[in-house]
């Protein structure tokens, strides 16, 4: 057996040594996709183990998730910070080598996946960050920015309509080092691709102005090289590398969805071993295997001391641009205490304001790269008097998305994981449920992406039901470790901003209105920054505290104006829920005193969740059905979500609980 076949019968045996120690797990694709693997770790790749977070490493994402083994393996071998012990401990409690790579979990692993296609979506931001950074930074003697993004993906990746999304996206944009290996082994979990699938795959890809290319045999080192060879040379078009495997390799269960997953027992585990040629015990790799891949650590370190030296000769010849870059790599850019003005405007829609902030704040921040789904002048999404990106043009900060909302979204999360560029993309609110995974997947993960959702009540009117949110904010509020934002008017909308702006390890969602809404000359940005504050106080222990968010802010201060020749009454804003739960209880008590029963909240959504604001003596105004096409007046009368109500619902929640 010579080295290579050697290094990839390793890797095969480690897979399912690591599989079968975990008793659980997926097998199948690491072991027909190992070749690939490996010449892409050991030949192509530029990458330093030793520095994972070096700017201009190539990078890689196993978008075909589930068969993470495959990637800490290479990780191990290539010299990254991923011990044996830790392949012993795959998927075991609090293990370095969960059951699916985690970002900033595992050293070397760039994005989480697992969600089919996603990977390949956020490859594809990957690709774009990259491509802006180049076309902004690079001159013709200095790359000084310039680098590969490599997946591979599988035939269930493919038919998830984000990976279609993301790939029409790069096909437009002409992303040149964008290099896909697909892993076309025919095989699902359920049974034949052809069960559910006769597409051609090359066709659709060619279609989408993409470069396909065929490797016969996958287990053929040779012709996978040359196919990644002949995808580098392609400047114009981003490459999908069709490449035939054989899932569960070696396996008396090969070709088949009885070898995707789950351990195969210690018979079959020697079955594999026999076909790959194994003969030595457990978690071993052979000296030979391990002098290979060491010489991956010792270029590595090559190419990236080549690179500082390229760097400080850029800095000589391109003083200014060398500062500009050495602050996107750092993320140290500031925003300015004039981008922060309150606006003076007497009326604005919050959704005008959020994008009055975006241009703004990248005058401050010139790291913002995204747009809409289709709807950038109703989502204020244009950074103005810069350019789109586009085939052969990269440079602007601009993208038409087109509409795909799940692929905008998770493009924008990728755009986040490179590192020196903050990624953010708009639609309706509604429409959050189109791409709710990847938002969800920007949480999970801690990428400080900008989510901007406009049309964010039935204020929407005459769109009707399809397009007014009713139950958005609660299930969006519910997701863990993301921030919804939903300013009262224009200057909690700069607050919403500069946290977003600010944020390092959370994704934010603005959720904002169409409507004109008065501007709030009392809104402090530092109390607004808390999630939730007395905007208007009438005393220490108030009769009745009346809370809203977004619009309705407004709605309940025109109340309160009626209700004061009676009453105490404080107006609480609460555009953050999370950011106020985070305060520390005198604060949270100081806006919110247990002491006063009568708190009423007043938003134009499901009223679910608002009774840990107003205690169970509280009361909320809401909307639980679905609305209607009507002009607003009508619509808002109907559904009794006028100041009258709101008056006459405060009356009869003080009385109640005298």
């Amino acid at each position: 057996m010579d080295l290579k076949s050697s290094s990839v019968a390793t890797i095969r045996s480690l897979v399912v040594d690591s599989v079968e120690n975990a008793h659980h797990g997926h097998m199948g694709m690491p072991l027909g996709s190992a070749p690939m693997g490996y010449e892409l770790f050991r030949n192509q790749m530029k990458h330093n183990p030793k520095n994972p977070q070096w700017f201009n490493r190539d990078r890689f994402v196993l978008t075909s998730g589930h068969g993470s083994i495959l990637l800490y393996i290479l990780l191990h071998l290539s010299g990254y910070d991923v011990t044996m012990e830790d392949l012993k401990q795959f998927r075991q409690h609090d293990s370095r080598t969960p059951g699916h790579p985690e970002v900033f979990h595992t050293p070397g692993v760039e994005a989480t996946t697992g969600p089919l296609g996603q990977g390949l979506s956020m490859t594809v931001g990957l690709a774009i960050a990259e491509a802006h950074l180049s076309a902004r930074f690079n001159k013709e003697e200095y790359s000084v920015v310039d680098h590969h993004t490599y997946t591979i993906c599988g035939d269930g990746d493919l038919e998830e309509g984000v990976a279609l999304e993301a790939a029409a996206v790069a096909g437009n944009l002409g992303l040149g080092k964008l290099i896909v290996l697909y892993d076309s082994n025919d095989v699902t979990s359920d049974g034949p691709i052809e069960l559910s699938s006769r597409e051609n795959t090359q066709q659709k890809f060619q279609a989408m102005n993409w470069q396909t290319l065929y490797v016969e045999n996958g287990n053929d080192l040779t012709e996978i090289a040359k196919a990644i060879q002949q995808a580098k040379m392609e400047k114009e078009k981003p490459t999908l590398i069709e490449v035939k495997n054989i899932i569960g390799f070696g396996s008396s269960l090969q070709g088949t969805e009885k070898i995707h997953s789950n351990p195969v027992g210690e018979e079959e585990a020697k079955v594999i071993k026999k076909a790959i040629g194994w003969e030595h015990e457990e978690f071993f790799v052979p000296e030979e295997v391990k002098t290979d891949f060491s010489g991956i650590v010792e270029k590595g370190k090559v190419d990236e001391e080549d690179w500082h030296q390229l760097v400080a000769n850029y800095a000589k010849a391109y003083p200014e641009l060398h500062d500009e870059l050495l602050k996107v790599m750092n993320e140290s850019f500031e925003l300015s205490d004039a981008t922060l003005e309150l606006f003076t405007e007497k009326s604005m829609a919050t959704r005008t304001a959020s994008g009055k902030m975006l241009n703004k704040i990248y005058k401050d921040l010139p790291i913002l790269i995204g747009g809409s789904a289709d709807l950038a002048s109703s989502n204020k999404t244009t950074i103005e008097d810069a350019p789109f990106m586009k085939q052969g043009d990269h440079s602007g900060p601009n993208i038409h998305f087109g509409v795909r909302e799940f692929a905008m979204a998770s493009i924008s999360n990728g755009v986040a994981l490179h590192g020196g560029l903050k990624g953010y993309c708009g639609t309706f609110l509604v429409f959050s449920d189109y791409m709710r995974s990847a938002i969800r997947h920007a949480a999970l993960m801690g990428v400080p992406v900008t989510f901007i959702m406009t049309h964010d009540s039935l204020q929407v009117g005459q769109d009707g039901p399809t397009h007014q949110p009713v139950e958005h904010l609660i299930s969006l509020r519910a997701m863990p470790n993301l921030i919804v934002y939903r300013p009262a008017d224009a200057n909690e909308t700069i607050a919403g901003w500069k946290l977003a702006m600010e944020s390092k390890k959370q994704p934010y969602l603005l959720a904002l209105g169409r409507h004109d809404v008065p501007v709030l000359q009392e809104v402090d940005l530092s109390k607004a920054e808390k999630g939730g504050y007395v905007l208007s106080k009438d005393s220490e222990n108030p009769d009745i505290i009346l809370v809203a968010t977004g619009s309705e802010v407004s709605m309940v201060l025109e109340a309160k104006e009626e209700l004061s020749n009676e009453y105490k009454v404080n107006v609480v804003s609460l555009p953050s829920w999370e950011l106020f739960d985070q305060q520390d209880e005198a604060y949270r008590e100081s806006v919110l005193p247990k002491g006063c029963l009568n708190k009423l909240s007043v938003e134009l959504g499901s009223t679910i969740g608002w009774s840990k604001y107003v205690g169970s003596y509280g009361d909320s105004i809401g909307v639980s059905n679905y609305g209607k096409s009507s002009p607003v007046p009508e619509l808002l009368e109907d559904y009794q979500f006028t100041i009258a109500h709101i008056v006459q619902s405060a009356k009869e929640l003080y009385e109640k609980n005298k």
